[in-house]
């Protein structure tokens, strides 16, 4: 038998108040339809029809691919006439086949493998479907029981005041019959309060043929919770992130205060790191054991390696080696290498370049488009200056070189191993190993007799 999906994405999402489409607003880094299409993906759900609208269809692809989803069609839903008018578009689109069809609605980022499990392996008859006891008073729709049997769902805006007092709501996660729900939609009309083909009517239509429908309860209300506006956003974001702060915790990672760490899904430490307040970590970054990132930093993309200190730093898209320190107001930016033992010092600024073992950067620098040798020292207040005002160009800087303060590198430049420069030069030409210069422009200076 085939199980198949479909996610409900057409919203507009006007509560938003925003010209994005709602299902690509982020929580924790990823937007919320990626949550929804990764849990599909874990529960072992690879056949996926998306829902959606013209503004976000062409996103639905490479976002799919993001959460592992390789198989997803995406089907329009114009106009937007309910829940039950989307999914009968996406029937329209499918094959029918003997199986299982999951529904679940696009904007439940906090949705996870294990209930779309628990609702699948729930279905025996027509329908199993998720439902929660959330607080009162709540915009979800109520489930009418008969008895312990599940009757039919009714929306907040249809209920009656008894129906209101209701405490089990509907999850917006259901595992159908396929056939049956083919069935059951082709009987749908639109006699509500907002004039809608609701999903939910199937639910009474199946209970009154005497089709079997199962409830399984959600263990935490806040599982299923829905975004509707901004405020929901970040109350969700909020949830998000303390859950990736304790799987995180509980694997070995200590965050000093997880109410000022920021997370997102898919990101590596190894064992007995340490987080600091006030940090911000992802894009797939990986932090290597016994390293401590923070306070005040982000790492974005970022590769660090073990026995590594980043401190009130920024970190994007960059590799930092073993027994490194980055710090404090740092920003190492795209491109950018820097091997073991090295240390990035007070307001340095690194870009696509290359720092080999050993190398120091104290204080007040600018390294861009640079190759540094093994144990270079960079002094206060240096700059590569790459950019001539068309092309970017590269310094190259040798092993045991020693860089004045204040020195100015004029790019294309390459200085040798040994070379040294005196404070406040201006190195407009090439300077050999074990050469001095100093000056504006940096000319040759004698060199030293041996000792």
């Amino acid at each position: 038998m085939t199980v198949r999906a479909v996610v409900l994405a057409a919203g507009k999402g006007t509560r938003m108040k925003s010209g994005r489409p709602k299902m690509l607003h982020e929580v924790c880094g990823r937007p919320m339809l990626w949550y929804v299409l990764r849990a599909l993906h874990e529960a072992g759900v690879s056949d996926v029809t998306v829902v959606t609208n013209a503004a976000l269809a062409e996103h639905v692809p490479g976002l799919a691919a993001q959460a592992g989803q390789m198989r997803v069609r995406v089907t329009l839903q114009e106009p937007q006439l309910g829940t039950g008018h989307a999914v009968s578009v996406a029937l329209a689109d499918l094959a029918p086949a003997d199986g299982t069809i999951v529904v679940l609605n696009g904007d439940m980022p906090l949705i996870e493998a294990q209930l779309v499990r628990a609702v699948l392996d729930a279905r025996d008859g027509a329908l199993a479907l998720a439902t929660a006891r959330m607080p009162l008073p709540s915009s979800f729709g109520r489930v009418v029981r008969e008895g312990p049997q599940v009757s039919r769902i009714v929306e907040a805006r249809d209920a009656t005041d008894d129906e209101l007092s209701i405490d089990e709501m509907n999850a917006g996660l259901y595992a159908y019959d396929e056939a049956k729900l083919r069935s059951a939609i082709a009987e749908l009309g639109n006699d509500n309060a907002q004039s809608e083909y609701y999903l939910t009517d199937t639910i009474g239509r199946l209970t009154s043929r005497g089709e079997r429908v199962v409830a399984v309860l959600a263990g935490d209300y806040r599982s299923v919770l829905g975004i509707n506006d901004r405020a929901e956003l970040a109350a969700v974001a909020a949830l998000i992130n303390r859950r990736l702060c304790e799987q995180h915790m509980r694997a070995g990672v200590t965050i000093a205060d997880p109410a000022t760490t920021y997370l997102e899904p898919d990101l590596s430490f190894g064992t007995d790191v340490t987080i600091l307040p006030n940090t911000t970590i992802g894009r797939r970054s990986r932090v290597g054991s016994h390293s401590e990132i923070g306070p005040n930093a982000r790492l974005q993309n970022a590769a660090i390696g073990e026995h590594v200190i980043v401190a009130d730093s920024v970190v994007v898209d960059s590799s930092i080696g073993d027994f490194s320190y980055v710090g404090p107001w740092a920003h190492v930016r795209a491109g950018t290498e820097i091997a073991t033992g090295a240390r990035v010092g007070n307001f340095v600024e690194i870009k696509k370049s290359k720092l080999a073992p050993g190398v120091k950067a104290g204080h007040l620098t600018y390294l861009g488009d640079a190759t540094v040798g093994e144990r270079a020292n960079i002094g206060a207040g240096t700059i590569t200056c790459n950019f001539d005002g068309v092309d970017k160009h590269e310094t190259a800087i040798g092993a045991d070189a020693f860089i004045g303060s204040n020195s100015s590198l004029v790019a294309p430049v390459t200085l040798g191993d040994g070379s040294m420069t005196g404070a406040g030069s201006v190195v407009t030409r090439d300077v050999g190993p074990g050469e001095r210069v100093a000056g504006n422009p940096a000319r040759r200076l004698p060199q030293k007799d041996p000792a």
